[in-house]
Protein backbone atom coordinates (compact mmCIF):
# COMPACT_ATOMS: atom_id res chain seq x y z
CA UNK A 1 0.00 0.00 0.00
CA UNK A 2 1.58 3.56 -0.47
CA UNK A 3 2.46 5.31 2.59
CA UNK A 4 -0.50 8.37 1.83
CA UNK A 5 -3.91 6.85 1.91
CA UNK A 6 -5.56 8.36 -1.29
CA UNK A 7 -9.50 8.44 0.07
CA UNK A 8 -11.04 7.21 3.31
CA UNK A 9 -14.93 6.67 3.88
CA UNK A 10 -15.64 10.00 4.19
CA UNK A 11 -13.94 10.92 0.86
CA UNK A 12 -15.55 8.25 -0.64
CA UNK A 13 -19.20 9.58 0.94
CA UNK A 14 -17.97 13.06 -0.69
CA UNK A 15 -17.18 11.69 -4.21
CA UNK A 16 -20.87 9.26 -4.36
CA UNK A 17 -22.48 12.11 -3.54
CA UNK A 18 -21.17 14.21 -5.76
CA UNK A 19 -20.98 11.35 -8.76
CA UNK A 20 -25.04 10.82 -8.31
CA UNK A 21 -25.41 14.53 -7.81
CA UNK A 22 -22.89 16.77 -9.83
CA UNK A 23 -25.24 20.03 -9.14
CA UNK A 24 -25.57 19.49 -5.82
CA UNK A 25 -22.98 22.25 -4.11
CA UNK A 26 -21.21 21.82 -1.03
CA UNK A 27 -23.15 23.26 1.36
CA UNK A 28 -26.00 21.02 0.63
CA UNK A 29 -23.23 18.04 0.32
CA UNK A 30 -22.47 19.16 3.99
CA UNK A 31 -25.88 18.79 5.26
CA UNK A 32 -26.99 15.51 4.09
CA UNK A 33 -23.12 14.10 5.18
CA UNK A 34 -23.99 15.64 8.43
CA UNK A 35 -20.11 16.99 8.09
CA UNK A 36 -18.96 21.21 8.11
CA UNK A 37 -18.98 22.84 5.15
CA UNK A 38 -15.56 23.69 5.06
CA UNK A 39 -14.32 19.88 5.67
CA UNK A 40 -16.07 19.10 2.33
CA UNK A 41 -14.75 21.89 1.05
CA UNK A 42 -11.36 21.45 2.00
CA UNK A 43 -11.55 17.63 1.06
CA UNK A 44 -12.58 18.35 -2.70
CA UNK A 45 -9.70 20.82 -3.13
CA UNK A 46 -7.43 18.12 -1.54
CA UNK A 47 -8.50 15.37 -4.01
CA UNK A 48 -8.56 17.73 -6.86
CA UNK A 49 -5.04 19.38 -6.07
CA UNK A 50 -4.34 15.17 -5.71
CA UNK A 51 -5.49 14.57 -9.21
CA UNK A 52 -7.64 12.19 -7.67
CA UNK A 53 -11.07 14.19 -9.10
CA UNK A 54 -10.03 15.46 -12.07
CA UNK A 55 -13.08 17.33 -13.97
CA UNK A 56 -16.39 18.52 -12.66
CA UNK A 57 -18.21 18.75 -16.11
CA UNK A 58 -21.01 16.90 -17.56
CA UNK A 59 -21.25 13.07 -18.17
CA UNK A 60 -22.06 13.30 -22.15
CA UNK A 61 -23.95 10.02 -23.53
CA UNK A 62 -22.57 9.84 -26.95
CA UNK A 63 -25.41 8.13 -28.73
CA UNK A 64 -28.13 11.00 -27.68
CA UNK A 65 -25.08 12.74 -28.96
CA UNK A 66 -25.90 11.34 -32.38
CA UNK A 67 -22.96 8.50 -31.95
CA UNK A 68 -24.56 5.32 -31.76
CA UNK A 69 -21.99 3.56 -32.63
CA UNK A 70 -18.55 2.69 -30.39
CA UNK A 71 -15.51 0.56 -32.15
CA UNK A 72 -11.64 0.17 -30.66
CA UNK A 73 -8.83 0.40 -33.26
CA UNK A 74 -5.83 -1.17 -32.31
CA UNK A 75 -3.21 0.41 -34.04
CA UNK A 76 0.33 -0.65 -35.18
CA UNK A 77 3.11 2.37 -35.70
CA UNK A 78 6.69 3.38 -35.83
CA UNK A 79 8.09 2.65 -32.65
CA UNK A 80 9.31 6.43 -32.00
CA UNK A 81 5.64 8.25 -32.38
CA UNK A 82 3.78 7.21 -29.86
CA UNK A 83 3.41 10.67 -28.57
CA UNK A 84 2.98 12.51 -31.91
CA UNK A 85 0.36 10.41 -32.92
CA UNK A 86 -1.24 10.82 -30.06
CA UNK A 87 -1.44 14.42 -30.44
CA UNK A 88 -2.48 14.05 -33.89
CA UNK A 89 -5.23 11.35 -32.86
CA UNK A 90 -6.73 14.01 -30.51
CA UNK A 91 -7.60 16.27 -33.45
CA UNK A 92 -10.21 13.75 -34.83
CA UNK A 93 -13.20 14.76 -32.88
CA UNK A 94 -14.63 11.03 -32.75
CA UNK A 95 -11.41 9.52 -31.39
CA UNK A 96 -12.13 10.02 -27.40
CA UNK A 97 -9.68 8.17 -26.30
CA UNK A 98 -5.74 6.99 -27.17
CA UNK A 99 -3.77 4.50 -25.14
CA UNK A 100 -0.42 3.01 -25.45
CA UNK A 101 -0.64 -0.75 -24.78
CA UNK A 102 1.40 -3.56 -24.54
CA UNK A 103 0.55 -7.05 -27.07
CA UNK A 104 -0.03 -7.32 -30.77
CA UNK A 105 -0.52 -3.55 -31.07
CA UNK A 106 0.86 -0.31 -30.32
CA UNK A 107 -2.04 2.13 -29.27
CA UNK A 108 -6.31 1.20 -28.72
CA UNK A 109 -8.15 3.84 -29.73
CA UNK A 110 -12.15 4.22 -28.39
CA UNK A 111 -14.39 5.78 -31.65
CA UNK A 112 -17.12 6.50 -31.76
CA UNK A 113 -19.52 7.48 -35.35
CA UNK A 114 -22.86 7.98 -36.30
CA UNK A 115 -23.34 5.05 -38.59
CA UNK A 116 -21.51 1.55 -39.71
CA UNK A 117 -20.72 3.77 -42.55
CA UNK A 118 -19.46 7.11 -40.85
CA UNK A 119 -17.40 4.52 -39.11
CA UNK A 120 -15.74 4.06 -42.55
CA UNK A 121 -14.88 7.57 -42.95
CA UNK A 122 -13.28 7.89 -39.44
CA UNK A 123 -10.96 4.70 -39.85
CA UNK A 124 -9.67 6.61 -42.57
CA UNK A 125 -9.20 9.68 -40.92
CA UNK A 126 -7.00 7.30 -38.55
CA UNK A 127 -5.44 5.45 -40.67
CA UNK A 128 -4.06 8.54 -42.57
CA UNK A 129 -2.49 9.60 -39.67
CA UNK A 130 1.02 9.69 -40.51
CA UNK A 131 2.63 7.40 -39.01
CA UNK A 132 0.11 4.60 -38.49
CA UNK A 133 0.83 1.26 -40.36
CA UNK A 134 -1.93 -1.37 -39.39
CA UNK A 135 -4.97 -1.54 -37.74
CA UNK A 136 -7.55 -3.85 -36.29
CA UNK A 137 -11.34 -2.75 -35.78
CA UNK A 138 -13.78 -4.53 -33.26
CA UNK A 139 -17.20 -2.93 -33.08
CA UNK A 140 -19.04 -2.61 -29.81
CA UNK A 141 -22.43 -4.16 -29.48
CA UNK A 142 -23.43 -3.30 -26.33
CA UNK A 143 -22.15 -2.00 -23.04
CA UNK A 144 -22.12 -4.14 -20.22
CA UNK A 145 -20.28 -2.14 -18.01
CA UNK A 146 -20.04 1.32 -18.56
CA UNK A 147 -16.92 3.70 -17.43
CA UNK A 148 -17.24 3.58 -13.74
CA UNK A 149 -14.71 4.53 -11.09
CA UNK A 150 -16.76 4.39 -8.17
CA UNK A 151 -16.98 0.52 -7.10
CA UNK A 152 -12.90 1.51 -7.20
CA UNK A 153 -13.39 4.65 -4.32
CA UNK A 154 -14.96 2.36 -1.87
CA UNK A 155 -12.16 -0.32 -2.09
CA UNK A 156 -9.57 2.21 -1.80
CA UNK A 157 -11.70 3.32 1.32
CA UNK A 158 -12.30 0.12 2.89
CA UNK A 159 -8.47 -0.16 2.33
CA UNK A 160 -7.82 2.58 4.02
CA UNK A 161 -10.01 2.50 6.76
CA UNK A 162 -8.36 -0.64 8.15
Amino acid sequence: MPDTIPVDSIDAAILDLFAAEPRIGVLEASRRLKLARGTVQARLDKMAARGIVTGWGPDVDTTALGFPVTAFVTLEIAQSGHNEIGRRLADIPEVLEVHTITGSGDLLCRVVARSNADLQRVIDQVVGTEGIGRTSTVIALATQVPHRVLPLVATAARDSDR
